[in-house]
C-alpha cells in the first residue's frame, strides 16, 4: 500500500529512505488521478524495493509547489534526495515499470 505523505512526515520520510521513491501527486476530484490510483497501488505491491507514496495536492500544496507540480497526476521519482524524473499525466503501468527499472 502506498504511504501517504503530508507536511508533517514528508521531510523525515525522504531523508530516512535509501530506496527509490515514487511520489504520486493527486487530488480526490481529479478523474485521471482516480484512474492512476489502482496502477500506483499495483506498483506498490509489486516492488518491495521501491517506496511508493501519495501526496494530495489540496492537503499539502507546499510539497507540490516544491516540485513545481502544475498538472495532476504527476509522478516524481527520487533517490537519495535527488529528483531523477518527473512524469506528468496518466501513465501506463509498463511505462512506470521501465522508469523504476532504470533507476532502482
Amino acid at each position: 500500500m502506498a504511504t501517504v505523505l503530508n507536511d508533517q512526515n514528508y521531510n523525515s520520510f525522504l531523508k530516512s529512505s535509501d530506496k527509490l521513491i515514487l511520489i504520486d501527486f493527486y487530488a480526490d476530484w481529479c478523474m485521471p488521478c482516480q484512474m492512476m490510483a489502482p496502477i500506483v497501488e499495483e506498483i506498490a505491491q509489486q516492488y518491495s524495493d521501491v517506496e511508493v507514496c501519495k501526496v494530495n495536492v489540496d492537503d499539502s500544496p507546499s510539497i507540490a509547489a516544491g516540485f513545481a507540480v502544475q498538472s495532476i497526476p504527476t509522478l516524481v521519482f527520487i533517490k537519495n534526495m535527488q529528483t531523477l524524473q518527473i512524469s506528468v499525466g496518466l501513465q501506463p503501468k509498463q511505462d512506470i515499470e521501465k522508469i523504476i527499472e532504470k533507476y532502482k
